[in-house]
C-alpha cells in the first residue's frame, strides 16, 4: 500500500518531470518521440498516485511485497527498455556516420586522383612543347629553302 506522502511525492516528481519535458520541447532540445515517452511515463505515474489500487493490484499479481518496490522495479524495467532502444538508435547512427565518412573519403580520393592526373597531363604537354617548337622550326627552315 502506498502512503499518502509517497503518493504526493510521486505526483510532485511527475509534475516536475512534465514541466522539464515541456520546457525542452519549447526550446527544441527534445525529439517528439522522446517527449512522448516521457509524457506517457509521467501520466502513468500520476495515474498510479491517484489510483493506488492499480499498482497495489499489479504488485500483488507479481508477488511483490511492497507497492513502492513494484514502482521502483517497474521504473527500472522501463528505463532498461528505453536504454536498449536508445542503444539501437546509437548503433544505427554510428553505422550511418561510418558510411558517410567512407563515402566522403572515397570522393576526396577521386578528386585527388583527378587533380594528379590533370597535373600529369599538364607536365607531359609542357615537356612536349619544346620538342614541338624544334620540329616546327625545322619544318619552317625546310620550307624556306
Amino acid at each position: 500500500m502506498m502512503t499518502p506522502l509517497f503518493r504526493v511525492v510521486l505526483v510532485a516528481v511527475s509534475v516536475a518531470t512534465l514541466w522539464i519535458v515541456l520546457g525542452r520541447i519549447r526550446k527544441s532540445k527534445l525529439n517528439i518521440e522522446d517527449s512522448i515517452f516521457w509524457i506517457l511515463l509521467v501520466f502513468m505515474f500520476v495515474v498510479f498516485a491517484v489510483f493506488p489500487s492499480v499498482p497495489d493490484t499489479l504488485a500483488g499479481l507479481l508477488g511483490i511485497y511492497s507497492t513502492a518496490n513494484f514502482l521502483f522495479l517497474f521504473m527500472i524495467f522501463i528505463l532498461i527498455m528505453r536504454l536498449f532502444s536508445m542503444s539501437m538508435r546509437v548503433s544505427s547512427l554510428e553505422d550511418k556516420v561510418r558510411s558517410l565518412v567512407q563515402e566522403i573519403a572515397l570522393r576526396d580520393k577521386m578528386k585527388m586522383d583527378e587533380k594528379e592526373a590533370g597535373a600529369a597531363v599538364k607536365d607531359l604537354s609542357e615537356e612536349e612543347a619544346p620538342v614541338n617548337s624544334v620540329i616546327s622550326k625545322e619544318k619552317s627552315e625546310g620550307q624556306g629553302e
